[in-house]
């Protein structure tokens, strides 16, 4: 198979096979391989039909793609390069602190549910995020543009407590403020914190402590091709190839 440059290393091999327990029995077309056509797709953002013909056929990526999935393996194996690499920092393995924000998304399929953020001038989807200090993925979830941040909080803390974030304090910005920080807390314990620019003239670009962090995490999104616009179908498949990102941005860095 040719050697292309999004390929997973012997090292982040050894990582994926230990963390979703992949057995090695003999198959036509291996695991890792499988894992390469995934990766490479993310990347590119080609369709899933227009796969090199040096990897397997696209039917069979896209089954075990579906099947890791829905078996929340994406979210297991995300979670465990995120301990890794926080305890290679040399910090804890879960996170305290989190910080909030939305991504407006333009559509490039016409086929997929979409809306108008009137805010951002874009039509498509919504990516509502929850990142560690370091710009980590801890919680997506994804919506039509026109879903304002505050009315997708709930949803957003729910799946950030489904996977029992230990997470305390959020950062975020003034779409968040009203009576939803309240809600938060009591439903969910966990504190909203509102960081407002109070520039004192806008000319003046000055970065919010810490609220950049996730703004260079939209930009690591934005260098693969498959998330600089909305080609899914699904909302659930859109969440899955940012996980995919998340993914494949953590396994540079073990």
């Amino acid at each position: 198979m040719k050697n292309y440059s999004t390929n997973i290393s012997d090292k982040q091999w050894q990582f994926i096979k230990k963390t979703l327990n992949l057995n090695d029995r003999k198959r036509k077309y291996g695991l890792r391989t499988i894992w390469n056509a995934i990766m490479y797709l993310v990347k590119t953002g080609c369709q899933w039909r227009m796969l090199p013909n040096d990897f397997p056929k696209w039917e069979l990526v896209y089954y075990y793609y579906s099947k890791w999935a829905n078996a929340e393996d994406f979210d297991l194996l995300l979670s465990k390069l995120r301990e890794k690499v926080r305890l290679k920092r040399n910090q804890k393995r879960e996170p305290s602190l989190g910080i909030m924000d939305s991504q407006s998304v333009r559509w490039g399929n016409n086929r997929s549910l979409n809306g108008f953020d009137g805010n951002k001038k874009v039509k498509g989807i919504k990516r509502h995020v929850v990142v560690d200090k370091n710009g980590f993925l801890l919680a997506i979830m994804v919506t039509v543009a026109n879903v304002h941040d505050s009315k997708a909080v709930d949803f957003l803390m729910r799946t950030l407590a489904y996977f029992l974030s230990p997470v305390k304090i959020i950062l975020a910005d003034g779409g968040y403020r009203g009576e939803i920080i309240e809600q938060v807390k009591n439903k969910f314990g966990y504190l909203i914190n509102v960081v407002m620019r109070n520039d004192e003239k806008k000319t003046d670009f000055k970065p919010i402590s810490k609220r950049w962090i996730i703004e260079r995490t939209f930009s690591w999104f934005d260098n693969d091709s498959r998330l600089y616009r909305n080609y899914e179908l699904l909302m659930e498949n859109s969440e899955n190839m940012v996980k995919l990102s998340a993914i494949k941005n953590l396994l540079n860095k073990i």
